[in-house]
């Protein structure tokens, strides 16, 4: 007990937990829509090529961590970086990116929402292809527009594939470690330090396993907690 009672005292670990819940929140707030809206336009679209738009957006996700975050260290350079070429082209000066303590974590959560989007997005098509036509069909016969079938069949009937995607993106957000590891190290000034590398420095830097299995712990609990409370909604709208 004496092991909780130091790092939920720790500011350093709150501060921790405050990244990991901020980059969270983002990344669903971000992804979930952005996804559903891939999906639906990939999924309705006839035009030629739609196989390979699919292939190009699943393929980051596919691609090892370790190798994302090294290509996008190179890309978020502030002295030869391509993201800060391009923003030249419109008079924005070059962003510090990964060495600023506003814009580090949210260079992170781009990185995340580029290499994750696509797989949700297969996702969310693999839902739609179970709504019926007949559905569609009989809001056309009604009047209704693209807009009021979307809102009242597309979304109702993508809960569950929608609920998955939540939850796993969850899941998987809170346990962010690659791309802290490969590229800030928790810096600067701690403004991308998260859970799980905070547990992985004090566990084989400072060799301290008691508090690091505290907050082992303390990440199961918040993940367990988040997926029961996304459930229990979801279930309570069925």
């Amino acid at each position: 007990m004496a092991n909780y009672h130091d790092i939920l005292s720790d500011r350093g670990f709150l501060r921790a937990l405050g990244n990991t819940f901020l980059y969270t929140l983002a990344s669903v707030i971000i992804i979930l829509p952005l996804s559903v809206i891939l999906g639906v336009f990939l999924f309705n679209t006839r035009a030629k090529g739609k196989g390979i738009v699919r292939t190009v957006l699943f393929l980051p996700y596919v691609i090892p961590n370790v190798a994302v975050a090294i290509i996008w260290g190179y890309l978020y350079s502030p002295l030869y970086g391509p993201i800060n070429d391009v923003l030249s082209w419109f008079h924005i000066p070059s962003q510090p990116w990964l060495g600023s303590i506003h814009e580090a974590l949210w260079a992170l959560i781009i990185l995340n929402v580029w290499q994750t989007t696509g797989y949700y997005t297969v996702i969310v098509m693999a839902g739609l292809t179970e709504i019926p036509d007949d559905y569609y069909e009989a809001a056309a016969i009604d009047g209704a527009s693209k807009c009021q079938s979307f809102w009242r069949i597309t979304l109702p009937l993508l809960k569950r594939s929608l609920s998955f995607i939540v939850v796993i993106l969850t899941i998987n957000t809170l346990q962010i470690f690659d791309p802290v590891y490969i590229l800030t190290q928790g810096g600067p000034v701690n403004a991308t330090d998260v859970v799980v590398y905070d547990m992985y420095r004090t566990a084989f830097n400072f060799l301290d396993m008691g508090h690091a299995s505290a907050m082992v712990v303390i990440l199961f609990v918040a993940v367990l907690i988040l997926t029961a409370i996304e459930l229990r909604i979801l279930q309570a709208r069925d």
